[in-house]
């Protein structure tokens, strides 16, 4: 062992031991062993640098970005609300259509990204079946981990396996090469997490979560401020006298029809609009209405406008099935509020705010639909209606309102809704251009970013915030490693030994030592850390041994996936912790057989499917 690569292994050595110790952050080791490993002469300076122009490394980055547009959207939220709605109270079946959605969509975008999404909603699943978290919670974090089994662009392990075939001359994986792999490990693991969940279902003696206090929907206020029955979805007919005039001319709200928000069509759907006064109704607007005429009074005031009613489902409750558009606040009249003393016409909120009086509570007690000459006085409260973004400015520089209450529905709010489908075109799109190879997959993702931002699925804020700085830090700090182990010989020595421990041994006992080698190392560094170090090993194995090197690789690549043993192997794992109320234990006892599991399927697939010589 000569000096420069002893230098390399102690400062390799020193990164693992701070990743162990996690003091400080992932991304800061990166960032030291970028500085430090130019020190050692063994790299140079625009070598430990070069991982920022990688095209691996933008392609992650690019890759963040589609994953917020499926977020931002509500393409994954529907594909959980469906899986709610699909399970129908069994748990077994939640269990399994909670596996299948989410490995399908992290084949696609971030694993932790999609752990966050479903945390609550298997909370709500669980809650409405009168069932545990506990029994859903890890084969939520197992699925994720497999989806990045599924695809190449599916986990950052895969593409740095990927690079390092392309940095030694050789073609890499398709897009769906790990697909063959990854489909019967997944269909394995369903019916062995359906078997597990025994096993997790008793809770522990200690640390029990208490329940999140109870926090109001907009369905409570509906009841509570007594609106049933006063809303309405009015069409504009073709021959409708208000068709082709502004809103502030017609006076609607005088004659008890009040304008909450104005359905228009698009090409790829519905927009919902503010009610201003300088709308111009279109023949075909749908107008989401708070009726406070008298019920004898409306037929007239409908037929006199050309206006035709819309039956109303159970879901759109006054306008609660539009709630990622519009919501409602409660808001309270503060003693030095400009306010007191005026009726609710004379505030003018919704010129001032851009928000609508719906309701209205003197003390206890509601008010009753006909609004419009309450008088408010100190301590009101007020039920506001409007869009979120209108909504939210009352938190901000208001001391004639203060907010009460914001209800659940505010949290879960999609900041790009009804542009899901829009969303799905540019991941098919950049999907297709993968597959079929006429770019390169770092182009194509770029090419799916920039259609995100033309259809307005992201901004360019957003994209900036749902890339993982920190993740991409940490990948470039690791690269150079590779490229000073290969230059020193610490590759070969690696390979060496693994060839020693393995005995002389078949092929397949190789790989089966790589794969374990691989999945420990990953049990207290990064996966994706892991991947990089032991990528070159495998090849190198590959080549001592004069075999193809493609098998090498994909065990590399299946092994870093599979991070099942411990919580802290994986940010999927640290997620569903907490919410699942799991002991370090309840990953050990289920995760080591997993794994086994994972490990014998590997070797006994990969060679088949990627034959060895």
């Amino acid at each position: 062992m000569n000096a420069d690569l002893l230098l390399v292994l102690l400062l390799l050595a020193a990164a693992i031991a701070m990743f162990v110790l996690n003091r400080p952050r992932m991304d800061a080791v990166g960032l030291i062993m970028i500085v430090l490993l130019p020190l050692t002469d063994v790299i140079t300076v625009d070598e430990a640098l070069a991982g920022f122009a990688d095209a691996s490394i933008v392609l992650i980055a690019a890759l963040f970005v589609i994953g917020e547009g499926l977020v931002r959207t509500g393409v994954a939220r529907r594909m959980g609300d469906w899986l709610g709605r699909t399970a129908g109270g069994s748990e077994a079946r939640a269990l399994v259509m909670l596996m299948l959605v989410s490995a399908i969509l992290g084949a696609f975008m971030s694993s932790t990204a999609v752990v966050a999404i479903f945390i609550p909603i298997v909370l709500r699943l669980c809650q409405g079946a009168g069932t545990s978290p506990r029994t859903l919670m890890m084969p939520l974090s197992v699925a994720a981990l497999l989806s990045g089994m599924l695809t190449l662009i599916a986990t950052a392990p895969n593409l740095m396996v990927n690079a390092e075939l392309a940095r030694q001359g050789l073609e890499g994986f398709g897009f769906f090469g790990i697909t063959p792999f990854g489909l019967p490990l997944l269909a394995l693991a369903i019916p062995y997490m359906l078997f597990a969940r025994r096993y997790l279902a008793a809770v522990p003696t200690s640390g029990i979560a208490r329940p999140e206090p109870h926090r109001a929907r907009l369905r409570d206020w509906v009841e509570l401020y007594a609106l049933p029955n006063r809303e309405a979805r009015l069409r504009v007919a073709e021959a409708s006298p208000i068709a082709g005039r502004r809103l502030g001319e017609l006076q609607l709200r005088a004659k008890g029809l009040n304008i909450l928000a104005i359905e228009r069509a698009r090409r790829f759907g519905m927009d919902l609009i503010p009610p201003t006064s300088q709308v111009v109704l279109q023949p075909g607007d749908v107008l989401l209405a708070d009726l406070q005429a008298r019920e004898v009074d409306q037929a007239e005031l409908f037929g006199r406008n050309g206006l035709e009613v819309l039956p109303l489902g159970e879901a759109s409750r006054y306008f609660i099935d539009r709630a990622q558009e519009v919501g409602m606040v409660e808001a309270l009249i503060p003693a030095e509020s400009p306010l007191v003393g005026q009726t609710i016409l004379q505030a003018r909120l919704r010129s001032e705010y851009g928000l609508t009086a719906i309701g209205l509570r003197h003390g206890r007690k509601p008010a009753g639909p006909h609004l419009l000459d309450q008088k408010l006085a100190v301590g009101d409260t007020l039920l506001l209606f409007g869009f979120w973004s209108d909504l939210q400015n009352l938190q901000r520089d208001r001391t004639d309102l203060i907010l009460l209450n914001l209800p659940a529905e505010f949290d879960e709010m999609l900041p790009a809704p009804g542009r899901a489908m829009e969303a799905v075109l540019c991941l098919v799109i950049t999907v297709g251009l993968m597959v079929s190879g006429v770019v390169a997959n770092v182009h194509a993702a770029l090419i799916g970013c920039l259609l995100l931002g033309l259809f307005r699925c992201v901004d360019l804020p957003s994209a900036y915030r749902a890339i993982n700085w920190k993740t991409l830090v940490l990948i470039v700090g690791m690269l150079p490693f590779s490229i000073a182990l290969q230059r020193t010989g610490g590759v070969d020595l690696a390979a060496n030994a693994l060839l020693t421990a393995a005995g002389g041994h078949s092929p397949r006992v190789v790989l089966a030592v790589l794969f374990a080698i691989t999945a420990l190392l990953g049990l207290f560094i990064s996966n994706t850390a892991t991947a990089v170090l032991m990528a070159p090993v495998a090849l190198a194995v590959a080549d001592d041994l004069g075999l193809s090197p493609y098998p090498f690789a994909m065990i590399v690549a299946l092994a870093a996936s599979s991070a099942f043993m411990m919580p802290v192997s994986s940010p999927v794992n640290t997620l569903v912790v907490a919410p699942g109320n799991y002991a370090f234990s309840d990953f050990v006892k289920v995760g080591v057989p997993l794994t086994l599991v994972a490990m014998v399927v590997s070797v006994l697939l990969v060679p088949w499917l990627l034959p060895l010589r």
